[in-house]
Formats: C-alpha cells, structure tokens, sequence
C-alpha cells in the first residue's frame, strides 16, 4: 500500500476547511435574503444616533 505524503494530507484538509466555509457563506447569504425579503429595512434612533445623526424621540416619523 502506498504511503500517503503529508503534503496530500494538508491539501485535502484545506480543500474541506474551504469547502466548509463556502456553505457557511452560503447558508449566512441565504438567511439575510428571507430575513431582508420583506419591506426594506429603517435605521432605527440608536442606529442614527451611533452614526452621529441628531434624532428627537418626541418627532413622529415621515412617511413618503
């Protein structure tokens, strides 16, 4: 029986561990297109105030 290198050892693990990872970004792409597959999502006040928008809680919110 032939001897397996260790070289052809460490291909394949790299092969598999990047295999994996394509299904993970695969499965995570899948996941934000159901979640996002409704109305489009609005910044909330805690998300504008992080990016340094003034918001006023007291303001109605405006509707086009």
């Amino acid at each position: 029986m032939a001897r397996k290198s260790r070289t052809a050892v460490l291909k394949r693990q790299r092969e598999a561990k990047k295999a994996e990872k394509a299904l993970h970004k695969r499965e995570k792409r899948e996941m934000r297109q159901t979640e996002s597959s409704g109305e489009p999502r609005v910044a909330t006040a805690e998300e504008l105030a992080g990016y340094g928008f003034a918001v006023d809680e007291d303001e109605e919110p405006h509707r086009r």
